[in-house]
């Protein structure tokens, strides 16, 4: 009778299993003892809110069936990055048992007596733990020893030494691939851990967590480069209940809130960029974090900055700004629109807004749309060439502050931050924050080449690039703005009077 209710009891958790197969987060909530009373997590509801956002991504991305799921988590210190590494494990080869998978993390050290003891203990309270075992290097399914049979191992990594990394395959099942501590781990070994992403038909789970230690890497590149790639999260540690408030209090209070060791190790940003940035993140925090006036805008025309993509991971944007509110309206982002769609797009949102003036960056492939805006009816479009001069001078009139139209732009955008109002968006403040400065042999300001941030990993700042167009000319209440040419189609043709013969003509003339 006994050994029919134990089978019983596993039948039961086994259907359970199977239904938390793509849900991570009801896996979690369902296998520990949250909140029992007298238990190892008494005081512990479940799962903290940023951990539980990872875990329904993973779900939502299984579910969505669209490749693979790609996260990535800058962090402050004792968030309980190590827990979520030990429940995604355990998720991972219960509710399929034939997961392969590997763990890694910044040192060997981090890797045996941080990541892998902490999946040691959650193992033991887990209800799925008779469905895998635990050992010194490796979680394996409770499946007798076949092809069949998943495991997921710790494999300390070594630069010189990526291969260990490169036989992550496992067709028509799952793929788990963790990086903890991301932010130390080479780049060799990302590049190799992505021919781990090739499977079709396969779940694919690829999660990285880290502090925010360097402005360069791939881990970096998650939330700059790669950032379309990613789904990306930055976590305060003051916002978790796991920590030491006071601890954390001391160190703001020692440092300073906007020092980079409380960027770092509390707030989950990364340190700030070199001397010669141009536009400091905290004024870009700062705006993100400002509400609207509404009445102190009442009066201001609204215009619209349009950068227009030329090539690649590159996107066209379109961003609405009235006065110092350019938060109201959310920035357009497009990728693989052509031309003529953008200028359509354009055309359609410029008579719904009722805008004072179109800016469109005209470098380029740019011109196209302006010209397409205009022969549209679109009224006040003007054409911006970012190389073109600055019309400033310094506060003595003697000669331009900036080397070009792009510089004086961005001069504009980072005095109206002072009082301006942005939308959070991550993407946004990586572009303002993103971009160096230097200056010219004349002593003018330059903003660095939008090539030479891509060859430090950054993204092409497009997003800011269109913010930066609404700061193009002085439009104010009452200003009178230039008239714009009208264009109309005929069929007059040119040329219809040129004969073959003075074209012959002409070229014997011309040499």
């Amino acid at each position: 009778m006994e050994s029919v209710s134990l089978e019983g009891a596993e039948t039961l958790r086994a259907r359970r299993l199977d239904r938390y197969r793509h849900d991570p987060l009801g896996f979690v909530k369902w296998a520990f003892p949250w909140n029992e009373e007298g238990g190892p997590l008494s005081n512990h509801k479940g799962p903290e809110k940023w951990q539980a956002d990872v875990l329904a991504q993973i779900g939502d991305g299984l579910r969505a069936r669209k490749g693979p799921i790609k996260i990535a988590v800058a962090s402050g210190h004792g968030v309980g990055k190590s827990a979520l590494v030990a429940w995604l494990l355990l998720w991972a080869m219960a509710t399929q048992l034939s997961t392969r998978g590997v763990v890694t993390a910044n040192t060997e050290t981090q890797l045996k007596t941080k990541t892998w003891a902490e999946l040691g203990k959650w193992h033991r309270l887990a209800l799925s733990h008779n469905w895998c075992e635990l050992g010194a290097s490796a979680l394996t399914s409770a499946l007798p020893e076949t092809e069949e049979a998943g495991r997921i191992d710790m494999v300390p990594w070594a630069a010189h030494n990526p291969e260990a990394f490169a036989g992550l395959h496992n067709q028509g099942s799952r793929v788990l691939l963790v990086f903890d501590e991301a932010s130390a781990i080479a780049d060799p070994i990302w590049e190799t851990a992505e021919g781990a992403l090739t499977d079709a038909d396969t779940e694919i789970v690829w999660v990285v967590f880290g502090n925010p230690t360097r402005t360069a890497g791939r881990f970096f590149e998650c939330f700059n480069r790669f950032r379309k790639r990613w789904l990306t999260q930055q976590v305060d540690s003051r916002k978790v209940t796991l920590t030491d408030k006071q601890q954390l209090a001391r160190w703001v209070a020692d440092y300073g809130e906007d020092s980079d060791f409380v960027r770092v190790r509390v707030r989950g940003k990364f340190p700030r960029a070199g001397s010669m940035q141009f536009i400091a993140a905290d004024l870009v925090e700062a705006a993100m974090a400002r509400q609207p006036d509404p009445a102190a805008d009442l009066h201001q025309p609204l215009v619209m900055g349009v950068d227009v993509a030329r090539f690649g991971d590159d996107r066209s944007v379109i961003f609405l700004r009235k006065g110092r509110d350019a938060r109201t309206w959310p920035p357009e982002k497009h990728q693989g629109l052509d031309l003529m769609t953008l200028a359509g797009r354009v055309a359609e949102r410029a008579a719904a807004e009722r805008v004072a003036a179109v800016f469109v960056d005209e470098g380029g492939v740019g011109a196209g749309v302006v010209d397409r805006l205009r022969q549209l009816g679109v009224p006040r479009v003007f054409g911006i060439n970012f190389g073109g001069a600055a019309a400033r001078f310094d506060d003595e009139g003697a000669k331009p502050r900036y080397a070009n139209k792009r510089a004086e732009i961005w001069g504009s955008v980072k005095d109206w931050l002072e009082q301006g109002s942005l939308a959070p968006d991550p993407e946004l403040a990586a572009d303002l924050s993103g971009v160096e400065y230097g200056f010219n042999a004349k002593g003018e300001i330059q903003l660095e080449k939008k090539d030479d941030m891509k060859k430090r990993g950054l993204a092409s700042p497009d997003i800011a690039d269109a913010l930066a167009l609404t700061f193009a000319l002085p439009v104010t209440p009452g200003w009178d703005l230039p008239p714009v040419q009208e264009y109309c189609v005929t069929e007059y043709d040119l040329y219809r009077d040129f004969t073959d013969e003075y074209w012959d003509e002409k070229d014997e003339f011309d040499e």
